[in-house]
């Protein structure tokens, strides 16, 4: 009998886990603050600026997570083929996406993110732009959320919902909140969770 050792993708999930962190928070530094600069070109509500970038962050995580679940299945059914160790088959599948995370189709997850946006009610654009010219931003955000899915437990976005009751634990208030009210008005961006902890905060809009 073989021993079973923890595969290469355990071994480096501290280190993996805060890189993918640390990147999280530069893509609300940085690329957000970019798209918001951009979108703020062709649409004056700001409102509508924040719940566009916040619904491109939430539909990126579903697409990736989906292309991860999909990509996960045929490496999977690949390995099982000729697996004999010495990890087990699962560590093989999951060292094998971290080696190969470039085989991830990303321009496929930007693609699926864009027809959801199009079609989400909570938002519009002017009929002579798309929301393609935010693609940057969806692909840095798709490539993370992909990443998150390789971890030992993968990391998330937390689920939000305009009118719900604001949690000092999971969201900071924008500067433009009111900071006697209760109720989320909108989401700026996500928190971002681990196990249904929070790991990073995100930031919402309170109003009455």
């Amino acid at each position: 009998l073989r021993s079973r050792s923890p595969g290469r993708a355990r071994r480096t999930n501290a280190s993996r886990r805060s890189c993918l962190v640390a990147r999280f928070g530069d893509i609300y530094a940085e690329e957000r603050l970019d798209a918001e600069t951009l979108l703020r070109t062709y649409i004056s509500d700001i409102e509508m600026v924040q719940r566009i970038i916040y619904i491109a962050a939430v539909e990126s995580f579903h697409a990736a997570k989906m292309a991860y679940r999909q990509f996960k299945i045929r490496v999977r059914d690949t390995l099982s083929l000729g697996h004999s160790g010495p990890e087990s088959l699962e560590d093989a599948v999951l060292d094998y996406i971290v080696r190969h995370e470039d085989l991830y189709d990303v321009q496929g997850s930007v693609n699926e993110v864009i027809r959801s946006m199009n079609i989400n009610p909570k938002i519009s654009f002017p009929p002579e732009i798309d929301f393609i010219v935010i693609s940057n931003l969806i692909r840095e955000l798709c490539r993370v959320a992909f990443s998150m899915q390789t971890l030992i437990p993968p990391l998330d976005i937390a689920f939000g919902t305009d009118g719900e009751l604001f949690s000092e634990t999971k969201y900071h208030r924008s500067s433009d909140s009111d900071f006697t009210a209760v109720l989320v008005a909108y989401h700026v961006w996500p928190a971002l969770m681990e196990n249904d902890i929070v790991i990073l905060k995100g930031k919402a809009v309170t109003k009455r």
